[in-house]
């Protein structure tokens, strides 16, 4: 009896007994699929803008570049002439202005995540840093021109830009070094303080070789962003067309030089040629400089 039921029911309900087939499903494999190729598009495509940009200004750029333009003086405001003290007013702004806010950067990040407990006074600082970090260049410049040139008397000078780029660059090293330290295992601390060594001990010993490659990015970042400056150069270090020969002498970085004969339209080759020059000692400082770091980290591995 209750076996006949049972067929009759499955014969009046077909459907009953097996999964129902959801309307507007997605397949996961497709959607897998379509957001892996959206992905790969976006990289190809920000590759290819990169690709761009940088065989357009070197094809425009490198037939000016000769010996002479990379040792020359500047004549006739740049019309003719080479850029040799724009090429060492460059280096310099940018290692001093480096020299300066690492130290002081790193030494923040130690003391956000080593020497304090989170607070009030540590989100003061980390919110100081990240809105730092948002203000324009040329407030950077107007306010290196006010205290660096005027009030303190340095003048348009190699230190007032080293000054200036130095607290542009600060929130970069910042961040980027306390991100770095984070990422270094609390068991590494624990193992160090068991061993009897004091904080700073741990701190020199196991965090900062631990956390080396993040900082290191973050000075790259730095190193990067003081190479191609113009406005807060031009405000504090000047554009000064013969070589620097001290840290209060006025000094025109590549990119103010670049600016200025593009702005002008003194020369188009000259511009074309400082453009390349620029954008070559960006690339050969990014890559040396990640060459060393790596081989430091295999050096510090094979031990």
């Amino acid at each position: 009896m209750l076996d006949a039921q049972e067929e009759h029911s499955a014969s009046a309900s077909p459907g009953r007994g097996r999964p129902r087939r959801r309307l507007g499903r997605v397949d996961p494999r497709r959607t897998n699929a379509l957001a892996g190729a959206a992905v790969w598009l976006a990289a190809l495509a920000t590759l290819a803008i990169l690709v761009f940009i940088l065989a357009y200004v070197l094809w425009q750029g490198l037939p000016h570049v000769t010996w002479e333009f990379l040792t020359g003086t500047p004549m006739s405001m740049g019309r003719t002439g080479g850029i040799g003290p724009m090429i060492v007013s460059t280096v310099a702004l940018s290692f001093l202005s480096v020299l300066i806010a690492m130290p002081v950067g790193v030494a923040t990040a130690i003391y956000l995540t080593e020497y304090t407990r989170e607070g009030t006074l540590t989100r003061i600082i980390r919110f100081g840093t990240e809105a730092l970090a948002g203000v324009p260049s040329i407030i950077f410049g107007l306010f290196g021109f006010v205290f660096f040139v005027i009030y303190l008397g340095f003048g348009w000078s190699l230190l007032s830009g080293a000054l200036t780029l130095a607290v542009m660059i600060l929130p970069t090293i910042v961040r980027t070094s306390e991100e770095a330290i984070l990422t270094v295992p609390r068991a590494y601390r624990e193992v160090s303080y068991s061993l009897g060594a004091s904080r700073w001990q741990m701190v020199t010993t196991v965090v900062l070789p631990g956390a080396l490659p993040g900082i290191a990015t973050g000075v790259v970042l730095g190193l990067g962003r003081t190479v191609g400056e113009t406005a807060a150069v031009i405000l504090t270090a000047g554009a000064a067309l013969h070589m620097p020969t001290s840290l209060f002498s006025p000094a025109r970085s590549m990119a103010v030089h670049f600016y200025i004969l593009a702005r002008e339209g003194i020369s188009d080759a000259s511009a074309w040629g400082t453009g390349a020059v620029l954008l070559i000692t960006i690339l050969f400082t990014n890559v040396v400089i990640n060459r060393l770091l790596m081989r430091a980290m295999k050096r510090r591995a094979a031990r």
